[in-house]
Order: C-alpha cells, then structure tokens, then sequence
C-alpha cells in the first residue's frame, strides 16, 4: 500500500515491522507509565494504527510532506569532501526541510492525529529546539494551542528557536530542575499531560517514550530512509551505499534512517552519539556504548545510570544529542549487532562543522557534525577507501551559529 501527494513526488512506503507486545524491541521498549496515562496510550495506538491503515490519512500526509514541508528532499553528492576523505560521500538533506531538520515529517504526522482525536491543545518537549520548532509550526498550520518545555540550558544556548517558537505562538516553559536540559523537559511535560491528558496530546519528538511513541515515530521519519534508498540507488545505478551513518540522541532521524536499508545485510548502519569531553570523563552522552538497561520516560532501554540505578547527567555541546538514554529500537539493534553505535566528543563535532562548511558550503548542525567528524576519523580505517557513504544530515547550523562562534573564537558575529 501506498500513498502519493497527487503527483507531488512524495511516496509514503507500507507500514513497516511493528514492535511485539506492548512496544516491545527484544527486551527493550514497553509501557511503563502511571494508570492515569494508559487510556490516552492506547487511543493513540488506535487512533495511529487506524490512521496508518487509511489511504485517506497517507495521502493527506504525503500532500503536506510535499508542498508544505518540502520532500522529497535531495541527496547530495560532496566532491571535495570525498575527495579529502578518499570515501564518496553522499548527504541526506534533512536542513532543506521546512523549519531545517528531520523533526517536521513527525510533526505533521502527529498534528493529523490530534485532530483526528479532536484535542485542541499539543506539548512538546525540546532540545536544540528543532522539535519545538516544528511542533510550534504545525500547531500555527493547525491551529491549535502549544506549550513547549525546554531546559532553561538549551533556552540560553538555543536562543534563536526560542524566539522562532514564540514567534509562532507558542509558550515556551524554561525548566529550572535536574539538569536543565532535555531529560528535565520530558519530566515536566509529561507531568502536564497527566494532568491534562483528556484535552491535550503530548507531541514526543524522538523514538523514546512509551508505547507507541517509539513505533510511531519511527514509522513518521521511515520517509528519509525509503526517499534515501530509492535515490541512492538512482544515483549508483541501482547499488546501494555501503555505509549509512547519522548521528544519535533519542534516535529519531537515525532509526527514520535505518529503516530504509535495514533489510539490506550488506549496508553497515552506524549511529554516532555524543562523546562529550571524552568517555572516560563522565560527561557524554553515549548511552549504548556506556548505558546500561533500566526505566524511563515509560520504556525500557539503556541509559546512563550510576551503580544505584539513578539517571546520570548526560553533556553535549549539541543540545539535541544531551540525552541520558536512546530509543529501545536502537537499544535492540545494537544487541542484534544489525547497529553499530560510535561516538565523536565536542571538539571532534567542532571539526566536522567546519569541515563540511568549508569544504561544501553546507552548515550542519551540531547534532549531524558529529557524524561528519567520526566520518573523517574512520575513512580509510574502518571505512575502506572508494566505499560509499550516505549521512543524514538532519538539520542545518543556524541555531548553532553563535555557541559554535564563541567556541571557535571568532569576535564578529554580532
């Protein structure tokens, strides 16, 4: 089954592979939320499994995609950097999107949902802000009422989406606890939504959360991976890459990713997390590689706990990657050994925002830099030389332009 944007050129591939159970990947996923919560879990699983069903929903979807959010997007093929790193490099253009990244396909996708459920008033949590951005954005398109939580951290360090935010008529909430970054915001919305559940659909940004956040997103942002295969193998007559890359946090651009090359043995998939001031300082956010399984957020996955089972705080220079846990469905492949999940640190993410901006004149942003720099650290390591490697890049720098012109030294941003 298919569904196309009345020849727009946006085509939403069949639903793919559901989690067993109640969301469950392998050991990982599931529901673990209070009981005032379940009735609004399992209306969202009716209300997305009928809607995913329906070739009047998909091609609503796919119109929107298209001539609102901009798909498909474009692969672009970086010569100069190919031919510094003696690799082809492909990129996945997600910053060419409306609002500049990935998070606007599952946006949308959820935005027809609460209508469809007839809520009037979304929340959202949000990191670097992208989600935040988006979500704003689709509530402007729909009208509906929008809150936002953000750690009073990334407020500071993400001004401009901040400003983009409220611009489009949403309330942003700086959050003061924890941490004051992306964990704290999921506390709090989800304390609003328990309050407020009947009126209100909570718009997760990632495939974290509990059933069917995790299933749900993925299946909104598979359009990156299935428009990637289709258009790489028009590009490498009718091969595909040998190595599909994007950075990870909660995962959502990277498993969005994934799922249109997962069935493909022969395509190695790596996600690059944040490294932070390196993994023997503590202070980094690579939960697969330094996680261990527990509970949070409503699903089993791995996370960065202490010898007690208490969260630890994670760093990023990149707001979005600032995320103590990943989504179950990476937490399984990775356990499968289908995944494979590095890291870049700061410093290294820095690097690769210069490098692709000085050798492509494409700004990243921070999140998919660290992409870029593990790239450039394993071509001709473990990436042989003359492979062919496809990058999400899942959104672009402008948010990021003043943090990373402090760090680099430069006097004359303002």
């Amino acid at each position: 089954m298919t569904a196309s944007a009345r020849g727009l050129g946006v085509q939403l591939a069949p639903p793919g592979s559901e989690p067993a159970g109640l969301g469950r990947f392998g050991e990982y996923g599931g529901r673990f939320v209070p009981e005032t919560l379940v009735p609004a879990l399992e209306e969202l699983e009716r209300e997305f499994r009928s809607a995913w069903s329906s070739e009047e929903f998909r091609a609503e979807l796919a119109g929107l995609l298209a001539s609102y959010a901009g798909r498909p997007t474009p692969v672009t093929e970086c010569h100069r950097l190919s031919e510094r790193l003696g690799v082809r490099v492909l990129l996945k253009r997600e910053d060419l999107t409306h609002t500049g990244s990935h998070k606007i396909n599952n946006v949308l996708g959820q935005a027809l949902l609460t209508r469809r459920m007839g809520k009037q008033r979304v929340i959202a949590e949000t990191g670097a802000g992208q989600h935040g951005v988006a979500t704003a954005t689709a509530a402007a398109l729909f009208g509906l009422e929008c809150l936002v939580f953000m750690g009073a951290v990334d407020v500071e360090r993400q001004a401009l989406n901040v400003f983009r935010m409220r611009l489009l008529g949403a309330e942003v909430v700086p959050v003061e606890s924890g941490s004051a970054t992306l964990k704290d915001a999921i506390n709090e919305a989800l304390r609003d939504w328990v309050a407020t559940v009947e009126t209100t659909h909570y718009c997760i940004g990632s495939v974290v959360g509990p059933h069917p956040y995790p299933w749900m997103v993925r299946e909104f942002q598979r359009v990156v991976g299935d428009e990637a295969r289709e258009q790489c193998r028009a590009l490498l007559g009718g091969t595909d890459p040998d190595v599909v890359l994007a950075c990870v946090g909660g995962g959502s651009n990277a498993i969005g990713t994934f799922a249109g090359f997962i069935d493909l043995p022969g395509v190695r998939l790596v996600g690059v997390e944040a490294g932070g001031r390196g993994l023997e300082s503590g202070q980094h956010g690579s939960s697969v590689s330094r996680g261990v399984p527990g509970v949070l957020h409503g699903a089993r996955s791995l996370f960065l706990q202490d010898e007690h089972g208490q969260i630890l705080e994670a760093h990023s220079i990149s707001a979005g990657l600032d995320y103590p846990g990943v989504g179950p469905e990476h937490a399984e492949l990775a356990a499968a050994g289908r995944a494979e999940y590095a890291n870049a640190t700061d410093e290294e993410a820095l690097e690769g925002f210069e490098l692709l901006a000085r050798t492509e004149g494409i700004v990243p942003a921070l999140e998919p830099a660290h992409a870029i720099a593990w790239l450039a650290r394993e071509a001709g390591r473990s990436i042989p030389k003359g492979a062919t490697v496809l990058v999400t890049l899942s959104g672009r720098g402008d948010k990021d332009a003043e943090q990373v012109a402090e760090r680099l030294g430069y006097d004359s941003f303002r």
